[in-house]
Parts: structure tokens; sequence; C-alpha cells
């Protein structure tokens, strides 16, 4: 009977140790996607930062060359960068740091024609196809739901914005003129052309829109 207690105390004991050599390299996974994750969130407010500068100084040149609904896109793009911003920091901040001071790099102003292809080609619809995707899917499998969300958002801000950049691109010469009024979700920075009933992205409701021009 001790022969058998002892064998039994064996096999335990070895149970547990193969339970914890399997636990430490997943617990070494997680806690590297959970770095990952940060580093994506940093990433990300680094570019918004950055985008919300550029956006602002392509609304003022528009405006100079009499372009006032582009300046009015320029100007509701910012805003909603600097909701994806608030975004970014307030799920930094969840993962206990802060968000890392961005070096705004100063934006090659040229003519609205050329800021707009620049915009379009370089931009936020350049993030939205070939940066956020990764971001989220990155996110889900770090299992942070908040950073996941928060980029989905972004990405579809993007999306949009890389939209209406090539509309008001393909109809420059309309656009001139007074501003026009864009709709940019409170929530997530969804930006519309007119009042949505609710937001398409986040089904935020209508009263969640502010007004940009």
């Amino acid at each position: 009977m001790i022969t058998n207690f002892r064998r039994a105390l064996c096999a335990t004991a070895v149970t547990g140790m193969v339970a914890l050599m399997l636990a430490i390299p997943a617990a070494a996974s997680s806690k590297g996607k959970t770095a990952k994750t940060l580093e994506n969130l940093q990433t990300a407010y680094r570019g918004e930062s950055n985008a919300r500068a550029h956006y602002l100084a392509f609304a003022q040149q528009a405006d100079k060359e009499g372009y006032g609904e582009v300046a009015s896109l320029f100007r509701a793009a910012a805003r909603a960068e600097e909701i994806q911003l608030r975004n970014d920091t307030a799920a930094i901040k969840k993962m206990g740091a802060e968000p890392q001071a961005a070096e705004i790099t100063p934006a090659a102003i040229k003519s609205t024609r050329e800021n707009l292809i620049q915009a379009t080609s370089k931009g936020d619809a350049y993030d939205g196809a070939a940066v956020y995707p990764g971001f989220v899917k990155q996110a889900k499998a770090a299992g942070n739901t908040d950073a996941a969300t928060f980029f989905s958002y972004a990405q579809a801000s993007a999306t949009q914005h890389g939209i209406l950049f090539q509309k008001a691109l393909a109809n420059l010469e309309g656009m001139k003129g007074k501003s026009h009024t864009y709709y940019v979700c409170g929530v997530c920075g969804y930006t519309a052309e007119n009042p949505r009933p609710k937001c398409e992205t986040c089904s935020g409701p209508a009263e969640m829109y502010e007004t940009v021009n």
C-alpha cells in the first residue's frame, strides 16, 4: 500500500509539473499579445495625431483657394481623428499605460487637389485597408475587446474618409464657395455628408453626431 501511495504521489507530482510547464509558455504568449496590442494602440495614437494636424493644415489651404466644402471636409476628418485619439487614450489607460507624445511631422502643403490626392493615397484610405485590419485581428487574439472595438471604429472611419476624399477630388470645382456641414459621430468618428438616424458604424443615436463645417 505504501508503494502504491508513493506511485500515486509521484504521478500527481509529474502531472503538476507538466501542467506548470505548459502554463508558462501560455502565460508568456498572453503577455506578448498584450504588449503588442499596447504597441499598436500607441502607433495608432501617433498616426492619428499626425493625421489631425495634417487635415487642419489642408483645411487652411482649401480655404485660401476658395474650396469651402473641401475645407469643411478636412475639418470634419480632423474632428474624427480627435475622437479616435480619445478612444485610444481610454484603451491605453485601461491597460495601465499613458499615451506616448506624438512627434508631429509637418504636412507637405501643396494645392488642394494635391492635398486630396495625398490624403487619399497615403492617409486614411491606406490605413483603412492596410493598417487597422491587422490591429483588429491582433487585439481580438489578445482578448482585448476595447482595443479591437476602437480599431474597428477607426478602420470604418478611415475607409469612409477615403471615399469622401475621392468624391471631393472628382468634383473639386463644384466644391468652391461656401462651407458644407458634415456630421461626425461622437462615439466612433464616422463622418457623413448628411444627417443619419443612427451611426452606420457603431449604431449610436443621431444625437451623438456633431456638426462640423
